[in-house]
């Protein structure tokens, strides 16, 4: 009985790769792929479900539906992308990780895909990851004066460590790799450890983190410090050994450059005293704490100035812009070119928080984050709430999506 189970999986196997090679299969998978690129999407969801295969699109950070294949084709389709991506076609009790690269219109991109087991067969996300899309200019990034200038500051440092956090998908690892790109001059040795390496950078020294064989964060971050580096970038600071050996390395006279998640800048502090690190570590080693977020650009072809009555702008706290000028608030009626959001494209927003000497006594005390966050307020802060406005009063964004992606002060 067993040995014809056996076979029957043998041929199942063989049969799923006979399907994947299918002409029509690999027309249908091309199809997706491309559908995606030129809706703008940052990961494409193919999601089983009892009687359909439902396709999705991320576009400007929201989920959208579009055609959906036969379900039918689903395990050729799925057996096609393991294929492109070097996974093992037989396997579908694990989650399994990949990625594959396409020529499109004359660049190359990287897919990030990841393979869930789900009750009605394995759901497949594709992160993409295209490196022309990539602007390496921090000053590029259009973040607003005072963020921009504490964090120019931050990185002309010697040492200490500067830590960007936000939710997924926020573009803190953008944002890094622009600021490694600003300091990756011949005279600096430039080491990353990353899970996984998302865009590779000349000059830089990339090492891909692999915890199944024990290359964790730590133990890279361990190894690096005995490659003589003057600048260490690490992709996210997960535990306690992973903090404790970065801020031993900030102390030490290098650069440490790392993510971490928190809601706001002041949590951070917080966050790695929580993680059993001492407080004067935290407090002698964190040279800038900086919150990000990606908020949605209106839409250049239909977008139309609004007036917003005074009592809403007293209610959102809006306090004008910094120059003086009148605010220019907009909304985008909604046209064919953004499908009727009345949004194109997105922007980053940040809260640079550098380690005021102010702070310093109620970082020792272990303070909330509340506390720091007033008195950094009181030293020049501009949140993450007061730099959206402002982008929304310079007619960049909307009011009511600086409302749905940052909280109130």
């Amino acid at each position: 009985m067993e040995v014809v189970e056996e076979q029957k999986d043998i041929g199942d196997v063989a049969s799923l790769q006979a399907d994947a090679q299918d002409a029509p299969v690999i027309r249908l998978v091309n199809l997706i792929l491309v559908n995606g690129l030129e809706a703008g999407a940052s990961d494409l969801h193919i999601e089983p479900f009892e009687k359909v295969l439902r396709v999705r699109y991320r576009v400007d950070g929201i989920l959208e539906e579009t055609k959906s294949p036969p379900k039918s084709v689903q395990s050729a389709l799925i057996s096609r992308l393991k294929i492109m991506s070097g996974l093992d076609i037989s396997e579908h009790r694990l989650p399994q990780d990949g990625r594959f690269r396409i020529r499109f219109k004359g660049r190359e991109i990287d897919f990030r895909m990841s393979i869930l087991p789900t009750y009605y067969g394995e759901k497949v996300v594709m992160r993409v990851l295209d490196k022309s899309n990539l602007s390496l200019d921090l000053e590029k990034l259009g973040f607003e004066p005072q963020p921009m200038q504490a964090f120019k500051d931050a990185l002309a440092l010697p040492f200490g460590m500067i830590l960007v956090t936000g939710p997924t998908g926020s573009g803190k690892t953008t944002t890094l790799y622009s600021a490694l790109h600003k300091l990756n001059q011949i005279d600096c040795n430039i080491v990353t450890v990353e899970d996984p390496v998302e865009y590779e950078l000349y000059g830089i020294n990339q090492v891909q983190a692999q915890s199944q064989i024990g290359l964790t964060f730590a133990a890279g971050l361990r190894s690096i410090l005995r490659q003589d580096p003057d600048i260490v970038m690490i992709g996210e600071i997960r535990d306690e050994e992973t903090a404790d050996i970065a801020v031993k390395a900030a102390l030490t006279g290098h650069l440490v450059l790392s993510t971490l998640h928190t809601n706001d800048a002041s949590s951070v502090f917080t966050r790695l005293t929580d993680m059993g690190l001492e407080p004067f570590l935290v407090q002698s080693s964190v040279a800038l704490a900086a919150a990000q977020r990606l908020l949605r650009k209106v839409c250049v072809d239909c977008k139309e100035p609004i007036r917003v009555p005074s009592d809403v702008l007293e209610r959102i706290q809006f306090h004008g812009l910094e120059d003086g000028e009148t605010p220019a608030f907009v909304r985008g009626r909604g046209c064919n070119k953004c499908k009727g959001t009345g949004y194109r494209g997105r922007l980053a927003v940040i809260e640079a928080m550098p380690n005021y000497p102010e702070m310093q006594d109620l970082v020792l005390h272990r303070a909330a984050s509340t506390q720091l966050k007033e008195v950094a307020i009181q030293c020049g802060l501009k949140t993450l709430r007061q730099n959206a406005l402002s982008k929304a009063a310079k007619g960049q964004t909307t009011i009511e999506e600086v409302l749905r992606v940052t909280a109130a002060d």
